[in-house]
């Protein structure tokens, strides 16, 4: 096989190839040969002399066969450049040239979007603000005015209007008179794909030949529709706004397909000048320009001429919605989704084996947001907190809620972005409090409306610091979907999100204390004494109550729902303070836990959302789920690339019944505890259990409400906890947080999209479980017992801790054998 190999390619290249190139050589060398004069400084000179002295009078037509034979030549030589030209701009020589197959494969810059439960768009993430739409679902005027404007003969050529390149190149250079633009739609199109690039004095020749190029071969792949669909598609609307789908919401706040004809007119007369006809900078240009556009129409027989004076008539209406980020529902959850899909995105390969990207790749994400309970969420904490803030400002009239403690504006200005920036950029700080003292021009926010003023930066934090802020979350206890997510009082101002910020929890720490005692065996109807004791194991660490007030006895329920401190300190005692942690992060409390038993007054920093997933496995009958706003994720094909099943890693974390046990506890916060005005004041019928929360010094405010069918945490404060009410009566969780609270439930309950809310209920208890819990929420003092009693009882009670306190200490034992057995091997 080899040597026959070897015959083959010694007969090609010694038969064939050689020869061929022997007699290429002697011809050019014969070539150069009878050109070689031409090449010398004599020869140029006798023929300047011959054309010098030759005698045009008496000249014969023969005698003028050199000119013709020289401008032959010539024309020869100038095709040649032509197509060398052409070849090195068709071969990519001046930048890439696009090959059929990826125009074929063309995909436009595409944003993704964000869509609710219920189909709502929530937002979209992009570079270029751009939606893709079929050809079907444009209006049959925005086709007809485009058409009519920008190229008349669209139908009837391949991509080069020879017949308007002419008209353009005799009106513009020999009469010197203007003929509008020679490209047709297949070459505009082709510069949308492909801009333009600098290249000195090639620049026209260049990018004028790639186009034409580029668009010979788009003809060749698409059809007249489809290239209409791809044109209106990728059309620049000004700034970074794409296509007419966007630009007719933006301008009309319709689609494209419900475009009227002088609004179809209006866009497509922006496409000559984007800024100097945009509707909304230029109104009188912009009208004038849509008026000669329906004239082409009437022109070309789009319209008629009745049809085309009767629009002119008309004036110019817009119905301009420009939606930044900050606008639109839920701008912090769709900053939050934003941050994470972005890392997500780039670890996901397409088929191509490249990333995906967030801003162009036309992701389609579906989340777990209500679109109607995010309204309600997000009207409820507009009203609640304005009435708030107002409180809070007379509470403060003519004091700083800091008082002389200028660190706090100090540290505000800190962790601005200005500051951080101007840091990095190694500005001296002398310069940047110079900077922050400098009265400038803003919009400044307030509850009554924004308003322009100069206000030094500084004093812009110092007016910021005293607002008060919030978070709200809503979630399916059963499935673990984000229903409602509220990061702020307003996105544009306040970045924070609120939902992820990590505050003292307050009292509403306390009900995963009393599951960790349930857990241990202790029963609920067990009274606990409401006496300030000293514990000298934890430094002399002594517990006060709220309201300083001490004496009798409560159960479980009464404990929780008026937020007995001394109660809880035994409970954790009793419990055991890792035993809770654990409970805790098994719940699904993420962040780290101070194992000393003050963690049962709240003194840990958590999230709203680590404290309503806690709160959910109460409602979920024990089984812990993680919190989900992602249901599932398409390409713009519409394939799916991630989804999530409901309670695919729900864990059982607490037993059924405690679970039952800690609902019917929490109810005790609403029917005799801090919450009763939930029932007073909103008028809510349904089922709720909860728990209200407040930090020292009034300094953050919590109440965590479950229904039936929901599961909401709300958080009040301001950025500094510094910044609080001076009293518990305005500061309590009760008086921040919960008329927040109460006002979305009202809201949901009100409305008929979300029936059966107002009456919904829980599950009722077993009977024997109701007997266990048949007792009062407290007495005055211990009931009578006679001797017998009183002996069975402590013999009882002695009998059941010795039996606890063996098997915990079996337990022990039987782990560190375990440990030691690891170590042996």
């Amino acid at each position: 096989m080899k040597r026959v190999l070897k015959n083959i390619i010694k007969f090609v290249v010694y038969k064939l190839l050689l020869p061929v190139l022997l007699f290429l050589k002697r011809e050019l060398h014969l070539f150069y040969l009878s050109q070689k004069p031409k090449f010398t400084g004599a020869y140029w000179r006798h023929k300047g002399n011959k054309a010098r002295n030759f005698d045009f009078k008496n000249a014969k037509l023969s005698d003028f066969r050199f000119l013709f034979r020289a401008m032959l030549k010539g024309s020869l030589v100038l095709l040649l450049l032509f197509a060398i030209f052409y070849m090195a701009v068709f071969m990519g020589v001046f930048g890439h040239m696009p090959s059929k197959r990826e125009l074929r494969a063309r995909q436009n810059n595409t944003a993704s979007e964000v869509y609710s439960a219920d189909g709502v768009l929530l937002g979209r993430y992009y570079i270029q603000d751009r939606t893709n739409i079929a050809y079907d679902e444009i209006a049959p005027a925005a086709i007809e005015a485009l058409i009519a404007t920008e190229d008349a003969r669209f139908y009837k050529h391949s991509g080069v209007d020879v017949r308007s390149a002419f008209r353009v190149l005799i009106k513009s250079l020999l009469l010197q008179e203007s003929a509008g633009g020679g490209s047709t739609l297949s070459q505009q199109l082709a510069k949308n794909l492909y801009p333009r690039k600098d290249f000195k004095i090639w620049d026209m020749p260049v990018n004028k030949l790639r186009e034409i190029i580029i668009a010979r071969k788009l003809e060749g792949i698409y059809t007249k529709e489809e290239l209409l669909e791809l044109y209106l598609n990728t059309v620049p609307m000004g700034g970074n706004l794409y296509g007419i789908e966007r630009a007719s919401r933006r301008f009309f706040n319709t689609t494209a397909d419900s475009l009227k004809t002088e609004e179809a007119a209006v866009l497509i007369g922006m496409l000559k000048a984007t800024t100097t006809y945009n509707p909304r900078l230029n109104p009188e240009r912009a009208q004038q320009r849509r008026n000669v556009v329906l004239n082409q129409m009437a022109k070309y027989n789009f319209l008629t001429a009745a049809k085309a004076d009767s629009l002119k008539k008309l004036p110019l209406e817009l119905d301009y919605r420009y939606i930044t980020h900050n606008d639109g529902l839920a701008p912090y959850f769709r900053e939050q989704l934003r941050l994470e899909l972005e890392k997500w995105a780039a670890s996901q390969k397409k088929k191509n084996g490249d990333p995906y990207n967030l801003y162009t790749d036309g992701l389609k994400i579906y989340t777990t947001i209500d679109a109607g309970m995010q309204r309600h969420a997000e009207r409820a904490v507009r009203k609640k907190m304005a009435l708030l803030q107002k409180k809070f400002d007379q509470h403060w009239k003519g004091r700083n809620p800091w008082g002389k403690d200028a660190d706090v504006i100090q540290a505000a200005m800190q962790r601005s972005d200005r500051y951080r920036k101007m840091e990095r950029a190694g500005i001296t700080q002398e310069e940047i409090s110079t900077v922050f003292r400098e009265p400038v021009p803003m919009d400044v926010f307030s509850w009554a409306g924004s308003s322009k003023k100069e206000m030094s930066p500084l004093d812009s934090l110092a007016y910021y610091g005293r607002f008060l802020n919030t978070g709200l979350l809503a979630m399916d206890p059963r499935t673990g979907y984000i229903r409602a997510w509220v990061g702020g009082i307003n996105h544009d101002i306040f970045k924070y999100d609120h939902v992820r910020s990590r505050r003292q929890v307050g009292s509403t720490f306390k009900p995963i204390v009393y599951a960790a005692a349930l857990e241990k065996g202790i029963a609920p109807c067990t009274f606990f004494p409401n006496e300030r004791r000293t514990y000298p194991e934890y430094e002399n660490w002594s517990p006060q109550n709220a309201t300083d007030t001490y004496g009798g006895e409560y159960s479980m329920r009464g404990a929780l729902a008026h937020s007995v401190n001394t109660v809880s300190a035994q409970l954790i005692m009793e419990a055991g303070v890792e035993r809770t942690v654990e409970l805790a992060h098994r719940l699904g409390i993420k962040g780290d836990l101070p194992a000393v038993p003050s963690l049962a007054l709240g003194t840990a920093d958590l999230s709203l959302l680590e404290m309503v997933s806690a709160y959910a496995t109460f409602a979920n009958e024990g089984y812990q789920v993680i919190p989900t706003y992602i249901e599932k994720i398409t390409d713009r094909s519409g394939k799916i690339i991630r989804q999530h099943h409901a309670n695919e890693f729900a864990r059982r974390v607490l037993s059924r019944k405690n679970a039952a046990i800690m609902l019917h506890l929490m109810q005790g916060v609403v029917e005799e505890g801090s919450a009763a005005k939930l029932r007073s004041e909103y008028g809510l019928k349904m089922d709720i259990a909860g728990k209200t929360g407040t930090t020292q010094e009034n300094a953050d405010g919590w109440f965590i409400g479950i229904t039936p069918k929901l599961v909401t945490g709300v958080w009040v404060g301001a950025e500094s906890p510094k910044v609080r009410f001076r009293t518990l009566q305005l500061g309590q969780g009760s008086s921040t947080a919960l008329p927040v609270w109460g006002d979305f439930m009202k809201r949901i309950a009100l409305d008929p999209a979300y029936p059966g809310y107002m009456k919904s209920q829980f599950d009722p208890l077993p009977e024997r479980l109701q007997e266990q819990m048949a007792c009062v929420s407290f007495r005055a003092e211990p009931p009578n017992q006679n001797f017998l009693d009183r002996l069975f009882n402590n013999v009882a009670d002695k009998a059941v801790k010795s039996y606890k306190d063996w098997k915990e200490e079996w337990k022990q034992r039987r782990q560190e054998k375990k440990k030691q057995r690891r170590r042996g091997n």
